[in-house]
């Protein structure tokens, strides 16, 4: 019988069983033919692999991220997908989305048609995040059944505004759920709902988001999984806690891992969902059912039943790993064609990927419409008497991307608030996209910077232009980059960038490859911590501070946000 490849006695894991069996794999049109003891007195194949000694795995399938995140195009992040074992996506481009609206969906997917790991995309449900900011595009309900009539969607992105979910039956998202609930019936519909328990969460669960990825205790994730709900877990909830119950409970079916967000650095130096499914295993989840969570168990989540499984029939994405335990890889195959080797040079199939970049529209690389700022753009204008008063002030703390509110006293005086007096930064945001330069700002303290400035076009999920500083100057250096180069990240002290990532393409991703990406994001982490930036991930941590379905206190061009009560609320609390 003809092969087109046949691999010779590698451990094989069973996906159904869960378990490693050593036999012969037979491929053919990049599919598995055969999996048993047949081998060469069976099979002619074109090529045979002596993979004795080895373990052979399916492609890592990762059902919920953000391209963005990366801040890089589809190509490099494809390249960066292989060599960490990782064969096929879903990806939900709502940072494109939220800066040009259905157009910026297309052309992701556009971008993303040459590229070797497959990518099946989920819908952007929520662009804006809320009505509490203002974005450059929206995804509107037609342009939701746009998107599915393409057949380049294969599930509704995570619902974000729950707040409105459960308390506004008219709402936006709302009639998002019933429209997809009446006419596409058999849709994924993907959630986040940090925090939610009992009615609250009935209610979300009632609408049809039935899955979560957002921060897990042992609380929630039992009661998401008593009520149905399938949990994909990121690295932030794998607390020993967590990852304990997941060991002892028999829920497999439950859940799976995913990465959400990668820094480009981490990327490079830690790797993607392999780095996951290896945290598991050296906290104790047996590499099998740590396996599971990253192959079977998403694709059936994701209905895509030609993946995730070693067996006739099924796509042969697969990896070939020799040491189980760190998942040490040694080649990746896509549809049966090497796409990745540890010991070689680039494959043909990466090549032929590297060589086709893809260019986006013009007017993506024109996407910040601010005129230079000035001194009075950041003055802290507030129109009360001369006094004493206590003000709300975002509070970062290592750990989380959460924001608490503090309270701190300050004085106002000539209708300026003397922040620059005090322990606080100033926050401040504009908005770029050219609808109606609306800007706000607000106080900032805790695991933050302490001296300088940051000013990024990168912002969760608005990206309008976000500063943050402890003096003027810094901040008027750092945002006026930003602006003239079209896009950036930048990171400034006395009176000198010490840190820039340029950001071309809608002011959010660089066409460089991953691999200077990832330097350039480096840099950047370096130059914050430099400040005293002191969190786990500084940068993830500040481009959020702008997204209004975060806890806790967070402020866009409308505001400072409350986002447990989803709504604007005052800098200024009361006089002393």
């Amino acid at each position: 019988m003809q092969a087109d490849l046949l691999l010779l006695q590698p451990h094989v894991y069973n996906s159904y069983f869960k378990q490693w069996i050593q036999q012969n794999v037979a491929i053919k049109d990049g599919r598995f033919l055969y999996v048993g003891p047949r081998g060469e007195d069976t099979f002619q194949a074109k090529k045979v692999v002596d993979a004795r000694g080895l373990y052979m795995l399916p492609g890592f399938v990762d059902i919920h991220l953000h391209i963005e995140s990366t801040m890089v195009t589809p190509e490099s992040f494809s390249q960066g997908l292989l060599r960490n074992g990782v064969t096929t996506i879903v990806p939900e481009p709502h940072e494109m989305a939220n800066v040009f609206g259905l157009e910026g969906v297309l052309e992701m997917i556009n971008a993303s048609r040459s590229c070797t790991a497959d990518m099946f995309y989920a819908i952007p449900s929520s662009v804006p995040a809320t009505p509490l900011e203002t974005a450059g595009g929206s995804i509107e309900i037609e342009d939701m059944d746009a998107l599915l009539a393409t057949g380049d969607v294969i599930c509704l992105g995570e619902i974000m505004n729950y707040v409105d979910v459960i308390r506004d039956p008219e709402c936006k998202t709302n009639q998002i759920l019933k429209h997809m609930r009446e006419r596409y019936p058999d849709l994924v519909i993907e959630g986040h709902v940090p925090k939610l328990l009992d009615l609250d969460l009935a209610q979300v669960i009632y609408a049809g988001v039935d899955s979560d990825h957002t921060h897990q205790t042992v609380e929630g994730l039992e009661a998401r999984i008593g009520a149905g709900m399938f949990i994909e877990i990121q690295e932030k909830s794998m607390t020993p806690e967590v990852v304990d119950y997941l060991i002892q409970h028999d829920v497999s079916e439950h859940f799976c891992f995913v990465t959400d967000d990668v820094m480009a650095d981490s990327f490079r130096e830690r790797g993607h969902l392999n780095q996951i499914v290896r945290k598991a295993i050296r906290m104790g989840m047996a590499p099998e059912k740590a396996i599971y969570a990253a192959t079977l168990s998403p694709s059936r989540r994701m209905k895509l039943h030609d993946r995730g499984a070693i067996a006739p029939g099924k796509i042969a994405d697969f990896q070939l790993v020799s040491d189980l335990g760190e998942l040490t890889l040694q080649s990746v195959y896509k549809k049966g064609s090497e796409a990745y080797s540890a010991s070689g040079p680039v494959t043909s199939i990466q090549a032929q990927t590297a060589s086709a970049a893809y260019r986006f529209p013009d007017h993506f690389y024109q996407s910040v419409k601010l005129p230079e700022l000035h001194e009075a753009d950041f003055a802290a204008a507030v129109d009360v008497e001369d006094g004493t008063y206590r003000c709300r002030v975002m509070t970062v703390a290592d750990g989380s991307t959460f924001t608490k509110e503090t309270l701190v006293d300050l004085v106002a005086e000539g209708g300026l608030l003397q922040w620059e007096n005090s322990d606080c930064g100033m926050i401040a945001t504009f908005e770029r996209h050219g609808k109606h330069g609306g800007k706000a700002f607000g106080l900032i303290t805790g695991d933050t910077i302490k001296k300088g400035a940051i000013a990024t076009t990168y912002s969760h999920d608005n990206h309008n232009l976000l500063v943050v500083g402890h003096n003027v100057r810094d901040m008027l250096l750092a945002a006026n980059t930003a602006i003239k180069q079209q896009g950036g990240f930048c990171v400034a002290l006395d009176g000198e960038i010490k840190a820039n990532m340029h950001l071309p393409v809608g002011g959010i991703l660089t066409e460089d490859p991953l691999d200077t990406a990832a330097e350039a994001v480096k840099q950047l982490r370096e130059a914050m911590q430099a400040l005293g930036y002191d969190h786990y991930n500084p940068i993830m941590s500040i481009a959020t501070h702008s997204l209004p379905v975060s806890p806790y206190l967070k402020i866009t061009d409308h505001g400072l946000i409350d986002v447990n009560s989803g709504k604007v609320v005052p800098l200024m609390v009361e006089k002393i």
